[in-house]
């Protein structure tokens, strides 16, 4: 049972990181073609596209929507945890 709250909680910390590496990466000039920056890239947009799509926010040539994704995944994680306890227990 820890097991699977384990599992959930690295699987959303690991969400996390990639798309602060993916912002922190937006400031440097790195190669687009590079197996790392696409995995990174590729794994997020799954998140960031459709809030992009949804809800255009570049303000001044700034993307806000990595910073509405990791409050949208901090909800979900919450979410999913209470529904785990509550199937669970």
């Amino acid at each position: 049972m820890i097991f699977l709250f384990d599992l959930v909680e690295i699987a959303f910390n690991v969400m996390y990181w990639l798309i602060i590496i993916r912002v922190l990466l937006s400031w440097i000039r790195h190669d687009p073609y590079n197996p790392i920056f696409r995995f990174i890239y590729e794994s997020t947009e799954l998140v960031l596209g459709p809030i992009r799509r949804y809800l255009p926010l570049v303000f001044m040539g700034i993307d806000f929507s990595p910073i509405v994704a990791i409050f949208l995944l901090q909800a979900l994680e919450s979410l999913v945890f209470r529904l785990l306890v509550n199937i669970i227990f």
